[in-house]
């Protein structure tokens, strides 16, 4: 038997951040099948695990500077394509379309194999610790656009 290992947080990849996760009897309904509201959960886990991979710690951004830093969806929309089941394996695929100014835009997937589940574009607002909306600091904001921060000239 051929086991692949398989990083708790996911992988960084070309066009973005890749995680694997599991169904769980938890996930799903009495039709056996994912519960819908569950998806978003799978979704955060992308999101959350994406920013680790980055280097980018939640909890430290809201000391960042005086400001502090946060990030919070503002909409989202998703397409239920096909569901899936308990024990299936499905990876979640987040990947960045827009980030600067006060928002970022990023697009997720949730494929079981080659197969498209859910496809979902998420808008997050980046605001000060009082809710206020702020800039994102623009390396940040190449970090998420993937490029490599080091190369630019300061």
């Amino acid at each position: 038997m051929t086991t692949q290992a398989i990083s708790i947080s996911g992988d960084l990849v070309d066009n973005g951040h890749q995680l694997t996760q599991r169904v769980y009897y938890e996930d799903t309904d009495f039709s056996g099948l994912v519960y819908h509201a569950r998806y978003l959960h799978f979704l955060e886990r992308g999101r959350t695990d994406y920013l680790r991979c980055l280097g980018v710690e939640q909890s430290a951004l809201i000391g960042v500077d005086e400001e502090g830093l946060v990030f919070v969806v503002h909409r989202m929309e998703i397409d239920f394509k096909a569901p899936a089941r308990m024990d299936d394996v499905l990876t979640v695929v987040t990947s960045t379309i827009k980030a600067g100014g006060a928002k970022m835009i990023l697009e997720q997937e949730i494929r079981r194999d080659e197969q498209l589940l859910i496809a979902a574009k998420v808008v997050i607002a980046v605001v000060n610790r009082n809710g206020r909306p702020r800039r994102m600091p623009e390396e940040l904001a190449r970090q998420f656009l993937g490029e490599d921060v080091r190369d630019t000239p300061k």
